[in-house]
This record gives structure tokens, sequence and C-alpha cells, in this order.
């Protein structure tokens, strides 16, 4: 019995030993990380963002809303596209288009808001013998920013000139959408469609497409 009695205590003299040593390795040991779950990590969180558009919206599904790019200023440019004229006395017509644009932009954050002048020339049939040569507008646009990006809509009036039935007044409507290449350069695309009601006086309504390409230098 005593023997037995000392064989265990042998075999449990080493384990006896090392305690201490275990101990002092648990006590020395780098403590469990601790994550601070008291913000809110989520893409889709209240974000403050600068009123000067330097800051962006991060959105889980992948949209960028605001950002970096800054639209406040002038700017001039060209345009070159297609126009459609669909007229009530005459068959429709098509011709190619383009002209100048200037204007200004006023950056809210996440929104622009700006006006601009539009000068088109174009060589299009609206009936009686008379084509359709220039356009002008006074636009007002406006929508959300995408990135680097400007998609908008926008509408106005417009005068449109002929060959040989004088002038008429009208209205338009449409939208786009733009992208700062640079601090300096955009460029982009526009689709407007307008109406001049009683061109020439005889009662002869145009309806009347563009579909262009732009790009501006902004100052």
């Amino acid at each position: 019995m005593r023997t037995s009695a000392l064989a265990l205590i042998a075999a449990a003299a080493p384990g006896l030993a090392s305690a201490p040593a275990l101990a002092q390795d648990s006590a020395t040991a780098a403590p469990p990380p601790v994550f601070d779950t008291g913000h809110d990590l989520s893409f889709d969180g209240a974000v403050a963002t600068p009123a000067d558009g330097s800051g962006s919206v991060l959105s889980s599904r992948g949209v960028a809303i605001g950002g970096a790019a800054d639209w406040t200023g002038f700017y001039v440019g060209g345009q070159l596209g297609y126009g459609f004229t669909d007229p009530d006395n005459a068959d429709d017509d098509e011709s190619v288009m383009g002209g100048v644009t200037a204007g200004y932009d006023h950056d809210f954050g996440r929104y622009v808001l700006g006006g601009a002048l539009d000068y088109d020339f174009t060589d299009a049939d609206v009936g009686a013998g008379s084509d359709l040569e220039d356009v002008f507008r006074l636009k007002v646009r406006g929508g959300p920013k995408i990135g680097k990006g400007l998609l908008y809509g926008a509408g106005g009036w417009a005068v449109a000139d002929t060959s040989d039935m004088g002038d008429e007044d009208g209205w338009f409507i449409g939208g786009g959408y733009e992208y700062l290449v640079n601090d300096r350069l955009s460029v982009g695309g526009e689709v407007l469609y307008h109406e001049f009601d009683d061109l020439g006086g005889n009662g002869n309504d145009v309806e009347f497409t563009t579909v262009q390409v732009r790009a501006t230098y902004r100052f």
C-alpha cells in the first residue's frame, strides 16, 4: 500500500512542478482582441457629406451618391448629333445638327442645379418647302451626382428659325448624362424633345427630337 502511494506521488510531481510556469505564461500572454461594436460600420449608415461635395455616401448596393467631383462654375462647349422633325404638313425628316453651349452649374453636395444657353444649326424639312435652320434654347437642368457623373433632367424655352416660314417659340424637355474627365473637361450625351405649335402661322405643328454628344470646358 505504501509502495503504491509513493508511486502516485512520483508520477504527479512533474505536473505540480510545471504549474507555476504555466500560470506565469498565462499571466503574460496577450489579451484576446476586443471589437468595438458601438459604431455603425454599415455602408448605408448616416454619413455626413460636406456641402461642397468633397465627401460621398457609399451604398452596399455599389452606388456612390455625391463624391469628390465639384460642378460649381461656368462652362462653354460644343455639341454634335442628329435632329428628327415630325411636322403636321410634311413627311418626317432628319439632319445632322450641332452647335455651342454656355452655362453655369451650382453643386449642392449630392445634387447639381444650373442653367444654360444653347444654339444649334440644322437643315431638316418642316413642310411647305421650308427647312428648320436654327434652334435657340434657354435651359434649366438639374439632377443627382453619381460618382464623377451627373444624371440630369432638362427643360425650358426654345425658338425655331426656318428658311421661309419665319420663327416660332416653343418648349422642350429631356435629359442627359455628363461625366467629369478632370477638373476642367466634361463629356456627355443628351436627348431633347421640342414642340413648336403653328409654325409659319398655317397650323403646322412641328415636333423636333435631338440626340447629341457634347463636351465642355469648365472654369
